[in-house]
C-alpha cells in the first residue's frame, strides 16, 4: 500500500505540474496540459485506479491551494476524472464461465474485457464535457463566449491583414464554429492517444493486466448514432444549447473516424500494398485535416451497414492446422 501511495503521489505532481504550466503562457504548455492525464493513466493501468485517484485528489487540493479554486476544479474536471475512470475501465473485466465457476474462469484468464468501443464512447463523453466545461470559464451564456472569441479572432486577423475587412466579420463567424468543434476533436485525439500511450507503456513493462485488444474490431454501441443525430439536429436550436450540441456532435464524430480507422484496417487486409495505402490515408489526414469527416463518415457507414462484419463472414476460414 505505501508504494502505491508513493506511485500515485509522484503522477499526481507530475500530472499537476504539467497541467500548472499554462501559467507559464509559453506555448509548449498548450501540450503539456492536453498530456497531463497520461501520468494518472499510467498509475491507474499500472497499479490500480486508486493509485489514480489518490494522484488526483492530491494534484486537485495543491492546484487548489496553490493557483486557486477554478483551476483545481477544472483540473479534477479535464485531467483527473477521465484518466482515473478511463483506467478502471480498461482492467474492467468479467469472467465468461462456460459451465465452470467464476474463481476457475478467472484463474484461467478467461475474462471478458471491458469493450473498446465503449471506453472511446466516454472518451468522447469526457471530451466534450471538459471543452464544454473550458468555454464555461469565458462566460455562462453562448453571446459573452461568442463574442470573447470574436474579439480575439478580430485583433489576429486585424493585426495581420491576412482577410479583407469586409469580409472579415464572416470569416470569424466560421471561425468561431470552428473553434468549438476544433477543440472538442482536439480533446478527444490527446485523450485516446493518452490513454493509448499509458497501456502501451504498461504492456511494455510488463505490469498490463489484460490482453491487448484487437482495436480493428472496436465498434460504438448502436445508441450512439442516434445521439449523434440528436446533437447535430440541436446545433440549428441557438444559444448555449447548439453550443453544446456542436461540442458534442463534433466528438461524436471524431470517435467514429477512429472506428472508421478501423474499417479501413479490417477491408485492407487482403491488399499486398496494405502498408502504402494505410500510410497515404493517415498522410493525407494528417496534412489536409479535411479528409477526417471521410473517415468518420465511413465509420458511421459501417455502424449503419455492418460493412467490417460482411466482410470477416464472406473471408475463408484458417485452414486446420496439421
Amino acid at each position: 500500500m505505501t508504494v502505491i501511495i508513493v506511485i500515485a503521489l509522484a503522477a499526481g505532481a507530475a500530472s499537476a505540474t504539467m497541467f500548472a504550466s499554462i501559467s507559464s503562457g509559453a506555448l509548449i504548455s498548450l501540450l503539456l496540459v492536453y498530456l497531463a492525464p497520461l501520468p494518472l493513466m499510467l498509475a491507474a493501468i499500472a497499479w490500480g485506479p486508486l493509485a489514480a485517484a489518490i494522484g488526483g485528489i492530491a494534484a486537485c487540493l495543491a492546484l487548489s491551494v496553490i493557483f486557486g479554486l477554478p483551476l483545481g476544479i477544472g483540473y479534477a474536471i479535464s485531467v483527473a476524472l477521465p484518466a482515473w475512470w478511463l483506467g478502471h475501465l480498461v482492467l474492467l473485466g468479467r469472467p465468461v464461465t462456460n459451465n465452470a465457476t467464476s474463481a476457475q474462469a478467472v484463474k484461467d484468464g478467461d475474462l471478458e474485457w471491458y469493450p473498446v468501443g465503449r471506453i472511446l464512447l466516454w472518451i468522447a463523453c469526457f471530451a466534450g464535457l471538459s471543452t464544454f466545461a473550458a468555454l464555461l470559464t469565458i462566460g455562462t451564456d453562448a453571446a459573452s463566449i461568442t463574442g470573447v472569441l470574436r474579439n480575439f479572432l478580430l485583433r489576429v486577423l486585424a493585426k495581420n491583414e491576412v482577410i479583407p475587412n469586409d469580409e472579415i466579420d464572416q470569416w470569424v463567424d466560421g471561425l468561431v464554429l470552428m473553434a468549438f468543434a476544433g477543440a472538442a476533436v482536439f480533446s478527444t485525439i490527446m485523450l485516446t492517444l493518452n490513454l493509448w500511450l499509458a497501456a502501451k507503456i504498461t504492456a511494455a513493462s510488463g505490469r498490463l493486466r489484460r490482453a491487448w485488444p484487437d482495436l480493428r474490431t472496436a465498434a460504438l454501441p448502436p445508441m450512439t448514432l442516434a445521439a449523434l443525430c440528436v446533437a447535430i439536429a440541436l446545433c440549428f436550436v441557438g444559444g448555449l444549447v447548439a453550443i453544446l450540441a456542436l461540442i458534442v456532435a463534433s466528438a461524436l464524430m471524431m470517435a467514429y473516424a477512429f472506428t472508421g480507422f478501423a474499417v479501413l484496417h479490417t477491408l485492407t487486409l487482403p491488399l499486398k500494398s496494405r502498408a502504402f495505402w494505410l500510410g497515404s490515408a493517415y498522410a493525407i489526414v494528417l496534412l489536409f485535416d479535411w479528409p477526417v469527416l471521410a473517415v468518420a463518415l465511413l465509420g458511421v457507414a459501417d455502424a449503419v451497414f455492418g460493412f467490417r462484419a460482411r466482410y470477416l463472414r464472406s473471408r475463408p476460414p484458417p485452414l486446420p492446422a496439421a
